[in-house]
């Protein structure tokens, strides 16, 4: 099971988002992060949780993909 809060993270590139729930997929049953862009239009996305609670590689540096860093209000 993956551990997470809802709540407010930063992507690795700056961009703040808000994670407001989890989803399944109707067919596989993958959780899904469901989020907000706290930016522009704010936007929603969804994204495989695993994704979203991952890490990337740019540049030969290791980066976690969103960093949460405030609780949902």
């Amino acid at each position: 099971m993956l551990e997470f809060r809802l709540g407010r993270y930063r992507h690795f590139k700056g961009q703040e988002y808000e994670l407001i729930g989890v989803a399944r997929h109707s067919e596989t049953l993958e959780p899904m992060a469901v989020y907000r862009a706290l930016y522009g239009e704010g936007s929603l996305w969804v994204r495989p949780m695993e994704l979203f609670l991952g890490e990337v590689t740019r540049d030969g540096k290791t980066f976690k993909r969103f960093t949460y860093i405030e609780e949902e209000k």
